[in-house]
């Protein structure tokens, strides 16, 4: 296996807060401690990140998509600010009884990527913080890891239940990525 080109991240428990209530506007993103650093370690390694993420609040009528795309526009302003950058952001719109294809724990957001961008997702980790996450990044082929910000506490109890466990788990996305650049060299 040849070094990594490609981090999958997902938003909300993993380089922001999450919020039971979802995050629907700026003022309520707020940066998990490290995730900057840990985006800018990513980017400066040669390595693409890519933002795979539920966004049901949208279909739910909770969201307005400009405002989900003035939240976007800002994390990857921040993140430039940091010295790191997200290649593109991917997001399913739908929410659990829409029956799309897009909604992780199915792949369509990594493979919608793969195809833009041509990614070999051997060559490629996903970073969650949910069984959905870790699910999505393994039917697509990809590594996994879980971290234990956001709903990650849980979902490693879920995940031992169902008998699956992602590739590493670590405490937040800093961790996450000291492991991924490890793999990397």
């Amino acid at each position: 296996m040849g070094p990594l080109k490609t981090v999958f991240l997902d938003r909300d428990g993993v380089i922001n807060r999450d919020s039971p209530a979802y995050i629907k506007c700026w003022a309520e993103f707020v940066f998990i401690p490290g995730s900057l650093d840990a985006i800018a370690r990513l980017t400066r390694a040669g390595i693409a990140v890519i933002v795979i993420t539920n966004q049901s609040a949208i279909n739910r009528g909770m969201v307005p998509l400009a405002e989900l795309e003035n939240m976007h526009r800002r994390m990857r302003q921040a993140i430039a600010g940091a010295g790191g950058r997200i290649t593109d952001i991917f997001y399913c719109p739908h929410r659990p009884d829409e029956g799309c294809d897009c909604r992780k724990p199915k792949p369509g957001l990594i493979m919608a990527a793969r195809k833009r961008y041509g990614i070999d997702l051997t060559r490629a980790v996903m970073v969650g913080d949910s069984v959905r996450d870790i699910q999505a990044g393994m039917a697509a082929g990809c590594r996994t890891v879980l971290v234990q910000t956001g709903n990650g506490k849980t979902a490693i109890q879920d995940l031992k239940a169902a008998g699956r466990s992602p590739d590493h788990v670590a405490s937040d996305l800093n961790r996450a990525a000291g492991w991924i650049l490890d793999q990397h060299e």
